[in-house]
């Protein structure tokens, strides 16, 4: 199945870019057109469960997914339920003389007709997430 990494540099200071990125109760105020919805179910300490909808290129995924946070440094989602069950992201947040370098490290369980089109090549998956991480890093930013 996918796994992918991506890399970027943000102008911007660690703790901004890890509270825009980890902030996930407000990814639909925040990025819409990629997390329509979320709803948070459980917190305890550092891990939480979330029910979100994600938008990844043509494709709307509802998912439930653990967030497990180390402020700033460490963001892993792990996708416990859902369309994408079994999928894990590790967002990491290094302090570099420009801002901040953003590592995210994907690996996507693909299921029924989403595993059909990418093994015939119709989906780009790292594309569309890289589309996700630039529209975070623009917030970032400003």
């Amino acid at each position: 199945m996918p796994k992918f990494s991506l890399e970027k540099i943000v102008n911007a200071k660690i703790e901004d870019v890890y509270e825009i990125l980890s902030n996930y109760e407000n990814y639909p105020k925040l990025i819409p057109q990629h997390f329509p919805f979320v709803r948070v179910r459980s917190v305890r300490g550092n891990i939480s469960v979330v029910e979100e909808h994600m938008n990844l290129g043509d494709k709307e995924l509802l998912i439930m997914a653990k967030h497990i946070t180390e402020k700033p440094v460490l963001h892993e989602i792990f996708i416990i339920g859902g369309d994408i069950k079994g999928s894990h992201f590790k967002q990491q947040f290094i302090k570099v003389s420009e801002g901040t370098k953003i590592i995210v490290d994907v690996d996507l369980k693909l299921n029924g007709k989403m595993k059909m089109s990418y093994m015939f090549g119709t989906n780009k998956f790292e594309q569309d997430y890289a589309i996700i991480l630039d529209d975070f890093t623009k917030i970032a930013e400003n």
